[in-house]
């Protein structure tokens, strides 16, 4: 039998992976460590009247923001920040279209977020910029004192996501991950379920973010995929895995009861995005020189400190119809999405055929969330994917105003953005198991689940 003691384990991953992977398989320093600060885990801070909000990123994603405060009672949109100049104008004028008072705003190059970050009126900023900007972006809100809203992921490297929780508990601070699938319709009412016992011990999961992004790649000076694209030419692994987990997470009790254990993950070749820069751009063209390494399907598997199992599942550039798989499977039952279905046991190892179309009215009627039911036609009404955005932003300023808890957390936002570099490193070790570190500092042993969010 090889016997490897840790120090040669060490040696050769660090030759492998470069020196900083080893934290992929064992804990960082810090997390090895007794926690220096206090948890920020159910952290409540006082009623505010008005929560007044400094947005960063004013693109595609930072502008629905900007909308959609702008229609939620004690909501202000304080100051905004973007260093391109017609973005930022196009929030601004949201802002005026929406009969609401001009913010303070800033565009004099990538640091100008800072100034924002140094105004007394401004209690939580919202980081809608490139994802190589978050952490350093969200650190330096939270030592400023500010509550920060960071959109998916939180970050995308470890030291990155272990740097924003030990800011987040040294300066006692909300850092949320705006992962909105948590609020949509269906995902409110399979929470509920589960909440219930409906569907009985849960058991696995699928989970995905299967969309056909290649028509990014023909935005080069702005736009996320003048950006984005890039990221596909360095890494490989799952680069986005937060929509489909979150909610999976949720149900799960992760963090709260359960924690991510291990992950291995395998990344099919890489085709598609090389062919479409082919057949859509010029002989010559910048794009038709990349070398694209992320696979075009990677398929990641995690298994939980309770031994429960999630496939996750990424691929932004095949031909395929769009999904998040919306799949959880329990003792008592299962739903699945996309199409939607729904079985449930009947008798002792006799489950009744799945329930489809029209049949499903029946089982919202029963177990819509009761947040859905207070708010889901407003939140139809102003948009966002179907509604899930705005409920998730009028629900985060709900709990602002009433000191109640945010319903994710920075440990959430930690464990399921660690998905990303986790998969690259397993990937990169022809499928090796990794395993995540533990955010929390082990208080996900003592941590309550997540309350139903119907406190509204």
């Amino acid at each position: 039998m090889l016997v490897i003691d840790r120090r040669t384990l060490l040696k050769g991953l660090s030759t492998l992976f470069g020196s900083s992977v080893a934290s992929s398989v064992l804990p960082t320093a810090q997390l090895q460590g007794r926690r220096k600060h206090k948890s920020v885990a159910g952290l409540v801070v006082p009623p505010m009247s008005q929560v007044r909000f400094g947005v960063i990123g004013t693109g595609a994603r930072g502008q629905s923001h900007v909308n959609q405060l702008c229609k939620i009672d004690g909501a202000v949109v304080a100051a905004v920040c973007d260093p391109h100049q017609p973005s930022l104008d196009a929030a601004l004028l949201l802002v005026q279209q929406n009969g609401r008072n001009r913010p303070g705003s800033y565009s004099a190059g990538r640091d100008d977020y800072k100034n924002l970050l140094a105004r007394t009126d401004v209690d939580v900023v919202v980081i809608a910029t490139p994802w190589e900007d978050h952490a350093r972006m969200a650190i330096d809100a939270l030592y400023a004192g500010k509550h920060v809203l960071v959109e998916v992921p939180i970050a995308y490297t470890l030291s990155d996501l272990e740097a924003i929780v030990l800011a987040a508990e040294r300066n006692q601070k909300n850092c949320m991950m705006l992962e909105n699938v948590c609020y949509g319709r269906e995902e409110l009412m399979v929470f509920n379920m589960v909440r219930k016992g409906v569907l009985g011990e849960l058991i696995h999961a699928d989970a995905a973010y299967i969309h056909d992004l290649r028509f990014q790649m023909q935005e080069i000076e702005h736009g996320t995929g003048s950006w984005r694209t890039l990221h596909y030419t360095k890494r490989n692994g799952n680069l986005y895995p937060t929509h489909g987990l979150g909610p999976v997470a949720q149900a799960m009790d992760i963090n709260r009861g359960d924690k991510f254990n291990t992950i291995v993950s395998m990344s099919s070749v890489a085709r598609s995005r090389a062919l479409y820069a082919t057949s859509h751009f010029p002989e010559g063209h910048p794009r038709r020189s990349l070398k694209f390494v992320a696979g075009d399907m990677n398929t990641s598997i995690i298994r939980t400190q309770r031994g429960r199992t999630i496939m996750l599942q990424w691929d932004e550039q095949l031909p395929r119809p769009y999904t998040r798989h919306n799949y959880i499977q329990g003792t008592q039952g299962a739903w699945t999405g996309f199409q939607n279905r729904f079985a449930l046991e009947i008798n002792d190892g006799d489950a009744e055929v799945w329930k489809e179309g029209s049949a499903l009215d029946a089982v919202f009627a029963v177990h819509e969330h009761p947040l859905w039911k207070k708010q889901g036609q407003i939140a139809q009404q102003n948009g966002g994917h179907g509604g899930m955005d705005f409920l998730m932003l009028w629900r985060i300023v709900y709990c602002f105003r009433n000191g109640l808890p945010l319903d994710q957390d920075v440990y959430d936002g930690a464990a399921w953005s660690a998905v990303g570099p986790l998969s690259e490193r397993s990937v990169a070790a022809g499928g090796a198991p990794m395993t995540f570190p533990d955010y929390t500092f082990g208080d996900w042993k003592f941590r309550p689940p997540l309350d139903n969010m119907s406190n509204a």
